[in-house]
């Protein structure tokens, strides 16, 4: 079959997130034309249940890619689209949350936890997703992991509350008799390319780094899903009829892909609802952290700098936001620590990929600043320099908040003669693991401390907090990059996402200096994400359209149309900052280990 006549060709990337669904459109080159978004529900029965409904997602996805497209069609003088057949690829990612279905229907199952309630499964737009920041399933995750099953190094070793095997248990633990017994479970990136184009397929991105799927090959794996594995956690009757429930084995019952690669076409509903060409093919999805891999590591910069040459797999994706994920690919698989992981065949076949992470960033940023009782005066300050600066209208926010503070930290280590912020705040320590640790001591009860309270609790003690959290989210980085290479890594580069973090230039360069690496900062910093998934509809498009030019190879498309980054370079080892932290990263990982101790300490006086 051939590419529809109309040229050049567009792609179509979907991020569905927690509160949002995105939809971008690129050019061959891999420019964004047109974006856009549209609210998605979410539903908090409980405390720790959180709910999602399939069709209103789908519903907003299909407004944002219609909204995006018929925003380039009204611009067309300058995107150079005229026809939506044009877009011939479309490429989706998505949160890593649980979508329940039944299999007879394709109907939404309810997930609770009031399964009495027969109004909240009748409704127009069922709750059938448990999010992946749901922690309902904690009982049946320390089950799970208490079977010490060889699979789970695969995992960072063991399942994490937030994966969907241990909420697929929790339902067959709560659910009425015979409801369990009706259900299909898709990731949610693997329901989206479900819903359009009929298929069963799965991808090697969700189903190996959250639902214990061990490719074949690897450490005796036959089928990828282990029936053992499932038995043994109470779960056998998911590996029935071949696992046909979880997508069935690859090759036999079922399709298994890598990123990007050909799912299918559009079916003729589907394509009336997003407003595209049932020409057009569709990629297998992505987690949204492994978009963001896709969308920033083959970015080049401007100017010539260190990481011009870098071989893949010295290069770390660092996607931020709320909280902030850190991928790295390998060549050979490599066991670390802490980190999730090793995965292979996840983005591309036959590399592997760990996955570490940071529970905490943005919002870490957000909690500091706002809980002061000087935020407001902060505020206040911010809004008037501003206006005085004739910038225009006054953006209110945080954000707005954060570039005062760089500017008034600046302006404190100036006034008492030291020569950079790192040296006014050298001896203020603060660590910030106040949502617990993800990556590398993985260790869900860590928590906060501080070394340099004083009485002040105006705006200069604001600015000193706020410049601790910037400097434990820059440790914390290294401390996660030093585990990988010491285990056999070689990440020398660090390739940053998410705009809030990315315009944070006080803390894009604390990251460089703490971890002594180049921060290549992506082109697209608030749309890496789904730039990424736009590629994955690239890749679709390239294996399907014969006449389509170019290598279907996901990394050659990747730096066909990555744009240009910029790069913020680290400072030399004979500079004060330097000196000073590096000093304290000594300090805090004496604060890491001191707090656990001490928590032990407490703990076994009272046994």
């Amino acid at each position: 079959m051939q590419t529809p006549k109309q040229s050049p060709p567009f792609y179509i990337g979907v991020d569905v997130g927690t509160g949002s669904a995105r939809a971008c459109l690129i050019n061959s080159v891999g420019k964004i034309v047109a974006i856009e978004s549209q609210p998605i529900a979410k539903w908090a029965p409980r405390a720790d249940h959180y709910n999602q409904s399939s069709t209103n997602i789908w519903r907003a996805v299909c407004r944002a890619v219609k909204a995006t497209v018929d925003s380039a069609i009204s611009n067309s003088s300058e995107s150079g689209l005229f026809e939506r057949t044009q877009v011939v690829g479309i490429g989706f990612d998505a949160t890593c949350s649980l979508v329940a279905l039944r299999e007879d229907d394709d109907s939404p199952v309810y997930v609770g936890p009031d399964f009495d309630d027969d109004s909240l499964h009748t409704a127009d737009e069922v709750q059938d997703i448990i999010l992946w920041m749901d922690h309902r399933a904690g009982i049946q995750a320390d089950a799970i992991n208490s079977t010490d099953h060889p699979l789970l190094q695969y995992v960072g070793g063991k399942m994490s509350v937030e994966m969907e095997i241990p909420k697929a248990l929790w339902l067959k633990d709560n659910m009425p008799p015979g409801a369990f017994e009706h259900c299909k479970f898709y990731d949610l990136s693997d329901f989206l390319t479900h819903k359009a184009t009929g298929s069963e397929a799965r991808s090697f991105c969700s189903v190996v780094c959250k639902q214990g799927y061990v490719p074949v090959g690897i450490d005796g794996s036959i089928k990828g899903w282990s029936r053992e594995f499932l038995e043994s956690i109470g779960l056998g009757e998911l590996a029935k009829d071949n696992f046909r429930r979880l997508g069935g084995v690859n090759g036999e019952n079922g399709q298994i892909l890598s990123a990007g690669t050909f799912v299918g076409l559009l079916t003729p509903g589907a394509a009336q609802e997003l407003g595209l060409s049932i020409l057009c093919a569709v990629g297998s999805g992505v987690i949204d952290a492994y978009a963001g891999w896709i969308g920033t590591v083959a970015a080049t910069t401007s100017s010539p700098s260190s990481v011009a040459k870098l071989p893949l797999s010295a290069r770390l994706a660092a996607v931020a936001g709320t909280s902030t994920c850190h991928l790295v690919m390998s060549e050979d698989p490599i066991f670390v620590p802490g980190i999730w992981g090793p995965y292979r065949d996840v983005l591309i076949p036959g590399k592997w990929l760990a996955e570490g992470g940071q529970s905490c960033t943005g919002a870490l940023l957000s909690h500091i600043v706002t809980t002061h009782p000087a935020y407001a005066r902060a505020q206040e300050l911010a809004l008037a320099e501003e206006d005085e600066a004739s910038t225009g209208k006054p953006v209110q926010g945080e954000g707005n908040v954060f570039g005062w503070l760089n500017a008034h930290l600046a302006r404190l280590a100036a006034s008492v003669g030291s020569p950079t912020i790192a040296h006014y705040a050298r001896h203020y320590l603060f660590y910030g693991d106040l949502h617990g640790n993800r990556s590398p001591i993985a260790d869900a009860r860590m928590r906060g401390a501080v070394v340099g309270l004083s009485m002040n609790a105006g705006v200069d003690d604001l600015a000193l907090a706020y410049y601790g959290a910037v400097e434990f989210i820059a440790q914390q980085t290294r401390h996660i990059v030093d585990t990988l290479n010491a285990s056999g890594h070689n990440v020398s580069a660090i390739y940053l996402s998410g705009g809030g973090q990315c315009r944070n230039t006080l803390l894009t360069s604390t990251i460089a200096k703490c971890t002594r690496m180049p921060v290549v900062i992506a082109a697209y910093v608030d749309a890496a994400v789904v730039h990424g998934a736009a590629m994955l509809g690239a890749k679709a498009a390239a294996e399907h359209h014969s006449a389509q030019k170019g290598s279907s190879s996901l990394w050659e498309i990747m730096e066909r149309m990555t744009q240009p980054g910029s790069i913020v370079e680290p400072e030399d080892s004979g500079s004060v900052d330097y000196k000073i932290l590096d000093a304290k990263y000594s300090l805090f990982l004496d604060m890491a280990e001191f707090q656990q101790r001490a928590r032990k300490y407490v703990d076994d006086a009272l046994v």
